[in-house]
């Protein structure tokens, strides 16, 4: 890209403009790469089903045993086992098993993608200096700087690091809201930054997502 910096808007807990944090247009400004993001969120849909769904074939199913009628003479159809596929209570032909869906990409396809996600994101960024402003692990509290930035009732992604004392009540004050989601900077989602409306981030999560990523360039 021509320019060498990119600046994210800082803003004050009351949604107010105070600054602004400089961050890599190599991580955060590059051209989206719709192909790399579609398997990535591929990748991360399949790494999270379950793949427990399971029936049983006509060889597991309990009884049959016994041929239910003689082959010829009756004028009803052939029938070997009243636990065919074709019958009632029959085992289930081809039918699902217990399977590992996840799959795997190179770590530079990851990166790649994680950096177009941020990129595709980044008009949703609003950055704040730390949540220290929470005096408090209450709910009422998150919810009234969610209005004070027009977030209400919008999927809000929080990127944070929780476990920092300055973020102490950041966790606690989120988690019971709809649609608000919290991640710590090292754990992003393509899918969630992708899927939500807005990404309310801290100055430190900002600067560890800009240099953990600004080193694969």
């Amino acid at each position: 890209m021509a320019e060498n910096t990119l600046n994210l808007s800082k803003f004050s807990k009351d949604g107010k403009e105070a600054g602004q944090v400089e961050v890599s247009p190599e991580v955060f400004g590059i051209e989206p790469n719709v192909h790399v993001l579609h398997q990535a969120v591929r990748r991360e849909l399949a790494n999270g089903r379950a793949g427990t769904a399971c029936t049983k074939t006509r060889g597991e199913v309990r009884g049959g045993g016994k041929k239910p009628w003689k082959q010829k003479g009756t004028g009803r159809a052939r029938a070997g086992s009243i636990r065919s596929p074709l019958w009632v209570g029959g085992g289930v032909t081809f039918g699902p098993k217990p399977r590992d869906y996840s799959f795997n990409l190179p770590r530079k396809v990851r990166v790649l993608a994680i950096r177009s996600s941020l990129s595709a994101a980044q008009s949703k960024f609003r950055v704040v200096e730390d949540f220290s402003f929470l005096s408090s692990p209450k709910t009422k509290e998150m919810t009234q700087l969610l209005k004070n930035f027009g977030l209400t009732d919008k999927k809000v992604l929080i990127l944070a690091d929780y476990k920092a004392t300055e973020n102490q009540y950041v966790l606690l004050a989120a988690r019971n809201l709809p649609g608000v989601k919290l991640r710590l900077p090292h754990n992003l989602s393509c899918r969630e930054l992708l899927d939500a409306d807005a990404v309310l981030a801290s100055a430190s999560a900002v600067q560890e997502i800009n240099e953990r990523y600004a080193a694969y360039v």
